[in-house]
């Protein structure tokens, strides 16, 4: 499992170890964080130095202020021997367990049969699997209903017995109750305690109908370097007694800035839901550093004034006290087996600073009434909720998968729409989750498999906890992965099958020494295959001649070219590249960085010097006086562009504009065209011209036949001939009925 460092970081730690080998003691005070990768960082780079330190340490710190760093300097915890360090252990499981599962980016997306990159990983891919589920869920819903004898009070209490009967018809339901009194059984007090600290995956979901997961991620880091909110990347669900201590006296001159009555502040004693010992940087909150006002926010780009809004509410509301409410519980006389609870609003508490919408306690009804009536409801089974951002996160937490930051930022990767992913599996709009085609696709090959399954990334935390503590040992753990890959290597395959997914054969290529690095190139270009001997001059830097390549038009035609490295859609590869085109009828440019050949006429035009210069330079020009089908002569604009025809990708002139009064112009099926403005006498509506660019078929009516009678035609635009000359016009299919 030992890696050997690249030249470039074999000089970095001689640098290293320049610098420390003096040194009575190194101290690693890289970020404490859940994964242990601050203490894998550090730990990398000093076992590169191969020193052996006098004195290993640990500086443990809540975030970057001056405070916390001067505290976890004098309180540097030693350690003994860096391989058993117990957090650098957790580190090297998870980044060797991550490397080792990069393969299955490889296996879908070969598998997928399409030109996209399907990208997986332990949490990636179980955030796809769970909303993939949940739409199956939510298409197989069928909204049956069910009907049942309950009884309503005066005041719209419903009385149920869990046990009654449901039918599947209302005429089914038997009329065997009468009125009831009702008996009060209990009524008594109850507490709600405040919700508890937003972590950065709850804060993210609260802000998603405004901003995006990267938007807040990108916000808040700019917000915590100048100690505005506390560490982002916490597991932390409480705030540990000395946290408490230092946020207190700042709470009155936050309470002021986001516009809450400090009277509301009441409890200010730690809770023990809220203030724990233990923990590291504590939950998220406000930091250190309470701003001069909201607007001062503004800096920190878009959503500051939104995350230090809800963050110091959320926070200020454990400075409240409990919410309360009367509840009810009663029974019928007649028909003890009928109950009901009822929650009243007593004393608001901290819902009067900060109250979850979607979570808050149905504590909005009423007192129970004197006398309840039957009645037969109607029923349905509880539907699936639609995915949301939020959904995503509980489902996730539920089973405690990553920290919330983590949480957010593969979120915000997996539903970008460019960037690192190109191929974003999710959409989010504001908030709301649908799957891209990708996102199906992917959902569909990894059914069933490991690293879309949430006990896996489970279990692989667990793992990293138990190779921590010396319980497991690292190198057999990560020999499974092997195992896992190979299943689900086979349960990709046959889901592909499944799927009807035709698997693309493996291209060959041609391996060689080209300017002293290895490259692998086509064996064939333009339908020519190499002979040895264009192999060896090809490697060897020297220029070759292809002879009888065929053009579209089916002439014949040569080409001189080398080896040269390019590029393509961004990426860079080794490749023939022409130097140029040897044809008497056409001529050899650069255009757009590459070396093209066009025709020297188009359309019987004969290009002139200047207007070669301004096509090559990638400008447009205009061509006059060219010869329509009815012997009208027309004027175009155009420019060279990528075309295919036929399947085979050329460089030509590609028309922008048709300059005729009595044209227009639009993209029909893929490609520029022009037609006229009007037909047998009907000139087309603005409406009707964007159906018949769409490939729609349209009705037109105002027409008269010979019988004086008005009449109405269907048809759609389509490629047609006239005295040997294609066109697309208006192509009549029938008539349309009266």
């Amino acid at each position: 499992m030992e890696k050997s460092p690249a030249p470039k970081n074999k000089r970095s730690n001689r640098k290293h170890k320049t610098t420390l080998e003096n040194c009575s003691e190194i101290v690693i005070a890289t970020d404490n964080d859940p994964s242990g990768e601050g203490d894998l960082l550090a730990g990398e780079i000093l076992l590169g130095t191969h020193l052996d330190a006098k004195k290993l340490s640990r500086m443990y710190f809540a975030d970057e202020s001056v405070k916390s760093i001067q505290k976890a300097f004098l309180n540097r915890k030693t350690i003994p021997k860096l391989r058993d360090n117990p957090e650098f252990k957790k580190g090297l499981y998870r980044e060797r367990f991550d490397f080792l599962s990069m393969q299955h980016t490889r296996i879908a997306t070969y598998y997928s049969g399409c030109n996209a990159v399907l990208r997986q990983g332990r949490l990636k891919s179980v955030m796809n699997n769970l909303v993939g589920k949940q739409f199956e869920a939510i298409d197989a819903y069928k909204k049956i209903p069910y009907y049942q004898n309950r009884f309503k009070d005066e005041n719209g209490n419903v009385y149920i017995n869990a046990e009654e009967e449901m039918y599947p018809n209302k005429n089914d339901v038997p009329a065997i109750y009468t009125t009831s009194s009702v008996i009060i059984d209990e009524k008594q007090i109850k507490h709600t305690a405040p919700p508890r600290l937003l972590d950065l995956a709850g804060l993210s979901s609260a802000l998603s109908k405004k901003f995006g997961a990267n938007t807040v991620l990108r916000t808040y880091q700019k917000m915590y370097e100048k100690q505005i909110v506390s560490y982002p990347r916490t597991e932390d669900k409480y705030i540990s007694p000395e946290q408490f201590k230092e946020l207190l006296p700042d709470i009155d001159k936050i309470a002021i800035l986001v516009g809450v009555d400090s009277s509301l502040l009441t409890h200010r004693q730690p809770r023990k839901t809220h203030v724990k010992a233990g923990g590291a940087h504590g939950a998220n909150r406000p930091g250190t550093n309470v701003p001069s006002s909201m607007d001062s926010l503004q800096q920190f780009g878009d959503g500051a004034e939104d995350i230090y809004r809800i963050l110091a509410l959320n926070t200020l509301a454990m400075f409240a006290e409990d919410y309360e409410y009367i509840q009810e519980k009663g029974h019928l006389e007649k028909y003890p087996n009928f109950q009901c609870v009822t929650n009243i609003p007593h004393k608001q508490g901290f819902k009067r600073i900060f109250c979850d919408q979607d979570e808050q306690d149905k504590t909005t009804g009423k007192v129970l009434g004197s006398n309840a009536v039957p009645f037969i409801h109607e029923g349905f089974p509880k539907p699936p909720v639609h995915p949301t951002m939020k959904w995503l996160m509980k489902q996730l937490e539920k089973c405690d998968v990553g920290t919330g930051a983590t949480r957010t930022s593969i979120y915000a990767e997996i539903t970008q729409q460019s960037g690192k992913s190109d191929y974003p599996l999710l959409h989010d709009a504001k908030g709301k989750i649908t799957m891209t085609e990708y996102g199906r696709l992917s959902y569909k090959l990894t059914e069933g498999t490991h690293i879309a399954d949430i006990k896996m990334t489970e279990k692989m935390q667990q793992t990293m906890r138990e190779v921590a503590d010396n319980r497991l040992d690292l190198t057999e753990e990560l020999h499974q992965m092997r195992n896992i890959v190979a299943d689900d290597i086979k349960t990709v395959k046959k889901n592909a099958t499944r799927l009807n997914i035709t698997i693309p054969d493996k291209q060959e290529v041609i391996t060689g020494l080209w300017q002293g690095i290895s490259v692998a190139i086509k064996p064939t270009w333009g339908g020519h295959k190499w002979t040895k001997e264009e192999i060896n001059k090809l490697f060897a830097g020297e220029e070759v001649i292809i002879y009888g390549l065929q053009a579209k038009d089916g002439k014949k035609y040569d080409v001189k070219g080398k080896l040269a490295r390019q590029k393509y859609e961004g990426k860079e590869y080794v490749g023939f590249a022409v130097a140029k085109y040897m044809s008497e009828d056409r001529i050899s440019g650069m255009w757009n960085n590459e070396m093209v050949s066009i025709k020297k006429e188009w359309n019987g035009h004969t290009w002139t010097k200047e207007e070669l210069a301004d096509l090559f330079d990638g400008k447009e020009i205009v061509v006059r006086g060219l010869c329509g089908k009815d012997g009208n002569l027309y004027d175009v604009k155009g420019k060279l562009a990528k075309q295919t025809y036929k399947g085979k990708k050329y460089v030509g002139l590609t028309i922008t504009e048709y300059m005729d009064e009595d044209r227009v112009t639009g993209i029909w099926n893929g490609r520029r065209i022009s037609i006229k403005k009007e037909w047998n006498g009907h000139t087309w509506t603005s409406g009707e011209l964007k159906s018949l660019f769409a490939g729609e078929k349209i009705t037109v009516y105002g027409f008269r036949g010979k019988n004086k009678k008005e009449y109405g035609v269907v048809g759609k635009l389509s490629e047609q001939s006239y005295n040997g000359r294609k066109f697309v016009g208006f192509k009549r299919l029938g008539f349309a009925d009266n």
